[in-house]
């Protein structure tokens, strides 16, 4: 199966500019494209994963990805999707995230031996003469098709700034650089990008009389339409430190039955044909899906070891499984009992704050013991603890273990 047809199969491909010429360049020749990251925060999350597989699976298929920091682009912001302008962030932030995100990279692409490039558009972008860039190709942009543009489209009624409106053409211009300094002939993205994505082809077709293309990605959306990998405390993030690796499991574990396979063939490498006869299997419980789900993506963002601990965790959880050392674990002392339950579960990161840990305990979303904690200023006592340790448990199927090092 060539990568066209496996990138169709798996339910990647959104839309492209020529696809008779990029289904026979990516069978029959070794492709050069770019996929870019704004550095926006400190981590990648879940959206910005399924770029990441549609990255890995071309270049398993032996073409060469470039993954592309925006720290450039990101000093002005995308307005794509977006209705409000992003605030402003500093040069040092900008870096600092970029090299986070490089090491987040480096588990799913392979940059060994020229197989792939890690780029920064900042390199390029923020040493550009305005005049000169204005002349040179600012002169082939159109305003009036800038303004049938979506990503415009949808923010002129509530204002755009002239900064924003500038993000078009360093993004098609980035696609120019990359052409003229690494052979880059496609670009790769979420359906989002697809009017800057037309821009930078274009650009490439007037300054440079070579062909260039285009292929955009589902955005990553539940049956319902809803973009995937909102949590209570926001986004699904890779970095462990943001989301654990167990609620990143559990997140997976617990998905609607509608999205299982849909998941499994953008978010996973098992062979599609397998997803197939899964899919097409009667009399098998989802839920042996959903576990396999869960540890596949787990595996891929966090390796094969945290996934066999998250899954330990699940089982003993909510399968009646007896190791409790992988549940996420809240680590208190017994001055930590001074406080109260609600102190000790944001501290612990179970709430982002006291207001939402609050309105949890008064609604009845938390449980101790499997009992409903109904006032916010409960304490926990030292019979509470069995072995030293108590579950709380926060919703229907998030579960916490308070260990008490006396």
């Amino acid at each position: 199966m060539s990568v066209f047809e496996e990138l169709q199969r798996r339910g990647y491909i959104k839309q492209m500019t020529h696809e008779e010429e990029i289904r026979d360049l990516l069978e029959n020749d070794r492709v050069t494209f770019y996929i870019g990251f704004d550095p926006t925060a400190d981590s990648l999350h879940v959206g910005h994963f399924i770029a990441l597989m549609f990255m890995a699976h071309m270049q398993r298929a032996g073409h060469r990805p470039i993954a592309l920091l925006g720290g450039g682009t990101a000093m002005i912001g995308d307005p794509s999707g977006k209705t409000d302008m992003r605030s402003m962030m500093t040069k040092e932030t900008i870096a600092a995230n970029a090299a986070s995100i490089k090491k987040q990279m480096e588990k799913f692409i392979d940059f060994s031996d020229d197989r792939a490039i890690l780029a920064n558009n900042a390199d390029w972008l923020l040493n550009l003469n305005y005049v000169d860039f204005l002349r040179d190709v600012g002169v082939h942009f159109s305003v009036n098709n800038m303004l049938r543009a979506e990503s415009i489209k949808l923010r002129l009624e509530k204002g755009l700034s002239f900064l924003e409106f500038n993000y078009m053409l360093m993004q098609g211009y980035d696609f120019l650089y990359l052409n003229q300094n690494y052979g880059c002939t496609m670009q790769l993205g979420g359906d989002d990008q697809w009017s800057n994505m037309l821009a930078g082809a274009d650009l490439i077709r007037r300054k440079e009389r070579k062909s260039a293309y285009a292929m955009t990605c589902a955005l990553l959306t539940n049956s319902q339409g809803q973009k995937m990998g909102k949590t209570v405390n926001g986004a699904l993030w890779l970095d462990a430190e943001k989301t654990s690796v167990y609620d990143f499991y559990q997140y997976w574990r617990n998905v609607d039955d509608a999205d299982v396979f849909k998941c499994l063939r953008l978010l996973t490498f098992v062979p599609v044909e397998d997803i197939d006869a899964m899919e097409s299997a009667e009399g098998v419980n989802i839920n042996e899906f959903k576990k396999v789900l869960a540890y596949e993506i787990t595996k891929n963002v966090h390796g094969a070891d945290e996934a066999e601990k998250a899954k330990g965790a699940a089982e003993a959880l909510f399968e009646k499984g007896k190791d409790m050392t992988n549940v996420p674990t809240i680590e208190i002392t017994a001055e930590d009992l001074e406080g109260t339950l609600l102190d000790i579960l944001v501290k612990g990161g179970v709430f982002p704050s006291k207001a939402e840990g609050r309105r949890n305990i008064v609604q009845g979303g938390v449980t101790l013991k499997e009992m409903k904690v109904s006032d916010p200023m409960q304490k926990l006592a030292l019979d509470d603890f069995e072995e030293d340790s108590v579950l709380v448990k926060k919703g229907k199927k998030h579960f916490y273990r308070i260990l008490l090092n006396r």
